[in-house]
């Protein structure tokens, strides 16, 4: 990929992540110390054995944080190290350093901290039972939702389960700290966010932000899992060398990471939804009862999405919507891919298809007759602009030739007893902006060089998305330069100060337009000045692969050589950009506003084949129509779309976290934790997007690509449930997902097969 260059350095080997980084001579090694329990009271810490293994052994503890041990910004409920209770398994309680990294896993071990055990709770139900919540609970209504009931013609409620998500980065967290200067310390994190690990940082060394530089070079995946959670990582490598006065590396192991980490939300949920006697819906009720694990973390905001998702993508006139947030005694949840939309997305699909079975229609057709259209009013009371739900499940349906595909399924059942075809259809209608509305800007700081090279930094942070790629295609576009002589340098808190993460789907719309600000302003002066030596009009001139243009014919100047005439003339080839996104605004109180600065849409088609005997099943079709606007780089887009898909798909069907009665991570390696593999869709995925359109809420016409597409996994775990009621007719199967081979044993064999229990996960 001509301009890629992360993409040139992975293909060749020569990508250097943290771990890759030379060390100094001096450089320690750390690890922690984990909870062997899921709560208790911390009495005494003995750490004499492990300080006797080696000289260089040093044992920190809460004790010894310099400033204020506590990562929690919106709840203060997340200390660094724990200085009085341990509140989940897997929690780190001291942190060691040493030589070598072995050294310091072997000191780790021979640290004995003892404690008295406290009762734990893992099930959310049960801590919203007991009034457990990280937060009061959030409910957002319209309509009448009992009037609506009382004039429907149908009614179903239910539950509906959705367990939890491994991120599985290639890269593990990690974090390199050391001092500059004795004043100052530089963090190399991985992380998505290099101000919240700033600013972190300094409150738990007790420095201002500026005596704090936080680099973030390249992340080996991220998902979500390292937008807050790589965060006490780094302040744990920075307190490590603040302590010591030398540097120090924190590296986890796959298994240290698996335990001690958060992953995807697990939410259980009840809901009811009425239509009328065509199969309109007239309302819809959930609540949902989120599992947040053992403190805030980024609960708050993913609930949010959830209660602006549970409409998924479909009209519903009267709706009322609760949210809690439920503390429960496992590691903190935290962001993940889709950040708790796909939870609603869920819900929503349950109760369609249990308000089609008590119609006795196919959920497709209620799904058809309810989509949003242009013009319609969220349940907040946002109304929705450019819409293509509609054009996108009309695309779909023809392009799968959905009513003859339907039929072909209900003939191969019938004649195959022992294997059964299931398909599912889902649509996408995805808010785009994050939902804490100061979190919706950015800076990119640009500097063209007197050879005519060009340098973007911004707060974006490349994960192996291409941001990068895409954020230089805009500064190649507004400034008329070839791809290849821009580069995107690095993310540091050193060139943009006040960054927010690289999430939510708007790394690009943000980071790309700051960047584009920048640009524009650096091609306002090179104009001028082209304006002034050729005495033409600057309406008149533009640059396209380096050249300066007027009307459209080459003038036979270069922007390299006006670059040049730029410095002679002591003109300012550097720029700030800057970028808020507009026409944002939410009332918390009164539940109303626009989030979002715009929506996605799509849909998606699964077909599954089922072994009825083993419960084991196949995909064995997929295929994806989706809404891009004006894409920046179709490449990048269609593997953005196909990697989402895969990863839905393995949360709706594959991937399942199991705990313990006591609490205890089971699924803790990659041989215990079922990932899609190389054959999981030998298939493929039959990607079309709809064709262009302009998008003028994001930069150049584009639209965010990264989160929406993986709702469309969602379709897997209907498609193999559609195929176990082709066998089963009669089983009553609950909402319950992954649909693994194993719970998908269990229907077909009337629950004579027990499944592992998730502990209340």
């Amino acid at each position: 990929m001509k301009g890629a260059h992360d993409a040139a350095l992975n293909l060749r080997g020569m990508t250097a992540y943290i771990d890759d980084l030379p060390e100094p001579a001096n450089a320690l090694q750390a690890t922690v110390k984990l909870s062997e329990s899921a709560r208790g009271r911390i009495t005494r810490i003995d750490a004499l054995a492990a300080l006797a293994l080696d000289p260089s052994v040093r044992v920190i503890t809460a004790a010894d944080v310099p400033g204020e041990n506590q990562l929690g910004f919106t709840v203060a409920d997340e200390p660094l190290l724990p200085e009085h209770e341990w509140e989940y398994w897997g929690q780190p309680l001291v942190l060691c350093l040493a030589q070598t990294r072995a050294l310091a896993r072997r000191a780790a071990e021979l640290v004995r901290v003892e404690g008295e055990p406290l009762e734990p709770v893992f099930d959310p139900r049960e801590a919203a039972a007991r009034g457990e919540f990280i937060l009061p609970p959030r409910t957002q209504s319209s309509g009448d939702v009992e009037k609506a009931v009382a004039r429907a013609s149908y009614v179903a409620e239910g539950r509906a389960d959705s367990g939890g998500q491994e991120h599985v980065y290639l890269e593990t967290q990690g974090a390199f700290a050391e001092l500059v200067d004795g004043t100052r310390v530089r963090i190399v994190s991985s992380t998505q966010g290099a101000t919240v690990v700033q600013r972190a940082a300094a409150r738990v060394l007790g420095l201002p932000m500026n005596a704090v530089e936080v680099e973030a070079r390249r992340l080996g995946g991220a998902f979500g899992g390292k937008e807050d959670q790589a965060t006490s990582w780094a302040c744990l490598a920075a307190l490590g060398a603040f302590v010591t006065g030398r540097p120090v590396k924190l590296y986890l192991d796959r298994k240290t990471d698996m335990r001690a980490t958060g992953k995807r939300h697990p939410y259980s949920s009840d809901f009811r939804i009425s239509a009328d006697k065509d199969g309109r819906i007239l309302s819809f009720e959930a609540d949902y009862y989120q599992n947040s694990g053992s403190s805030c973390d980024l609960s708050p905001g993913i609930l949010s999405r959830t209660l602006f998702h549970a409409c998924g993508a479909y009209r519903v006139p009267n709706v009322r919507i609760t949210g809690y947030m439920c503390k429960t005694n496992l590691p903190s949840f935290t962001a993940f891919r889709g950040f708790g939309a796909p939870q609603a997305f869920f819900v929503i699909e349950a109760a369609i298809d249990a308000l089609a079975a008590k119609m006795g229609l196919q959920a497709e057709e209620i799904k058809a007759r309810n989509l949003v259209e242009e013009g319609d009013v969220t349940h907040y009371g946002m109304p929705l602009v450019g819409v293509r739900a509609r054009e996108a499940w009309d695309r779909l349906t023809a392009q799968a030739d959905w009513r003859r595909l339907r039929a072909d399924i209900d003939a191969f059942n019938a004649a195959h007893p022992l294997e059964k075809l299931g398909a599912a259809l889902i649509p996408n209608c995805f808010g785009i902006s994050f939902t804490k509305l100061p979190m919706n800007q950015g800076g990119a700081l640009v500097h063209v060089y007197q050879d005519g090279s060009v340098l973007v930094s911004t707060g974006a942070v490349e994960m192996g998305q291409q941001v990068a790629r895409k954020i230089a295609r805009v500064a190649s576009s507004a400034l008329g330069v070839p791809l290849d002589t821009v580069r995107v340098e690095r993310t540091s808190t050193l060139t943009v100060a006040n960054t927010v993460p690289t999430a939510a789907s708007t790394g690009s719309d943000i980071n790309g337009a700051a960047a584009l600000a920048a640009c524009e302003e650096i091609r306002g002066r090179i104009i001028a000045k082209a304006t002034e030596l050729t005495g033409l009009a600057a309406a008149e001139l533009s640059f396209r692969e380096g050249r300066l243009l007027c009307a459209g014919s080459d003038t036979g100047l270069s922007f390299r050589d006006l670059v040049a005439k730029c410095h002679e003339a002591r003109i300012d080839l550097s720029a700030h950009g800057f970028y808020a996104t507009p026409g944002l605004f939410y009332d918390a109180q009164a539940e109303r506003g626009s989030p979002f600065a715009y929506h996605v849409y799509g849909a998606a088609l699964v077909v599954a084949r089922l072994d009825v005997l083993r419960g084991s099943y196949a995909i064995e079709k997929a295929v994806a129509v989706h809404d891009i606007a004006r894409s920046l780089d179709p490449v990048v887009d269609r593997g953005q779309v196909e990697g989402a898909f895969a990863q839905g798909l393995g949360w709706a069907t594959l991937e399942e976290l199991v705990f313990s009665n006591e609490g205890r991570l089971l699924s803790d390696t990659l041989s215990t934790y079922k990932l899609p593999d190389a054959h999981f869709l030998s298939a493929g995925l039959d990607l079309d997007f709809l064709p262009e359109s302009e998008n003028p809420r994001a930069v150049l016409g584009s639209k965010a690509v990264g989160e929406p597409p993986l709702n469309y996994g969602i379709a897997g775990y209907f498609a193999v449930l559609d195929a176990i009621r082709a066998a089963r007719p009669d089983a009553r199967i609950p909402y319950d997902l992954p649909m693994t081979p194993e719970k998908a044993l269990s229907a077909l064999s009337g629950g004579l097969v027990g499944t592992r229990k998730r502990g209340n996960a």
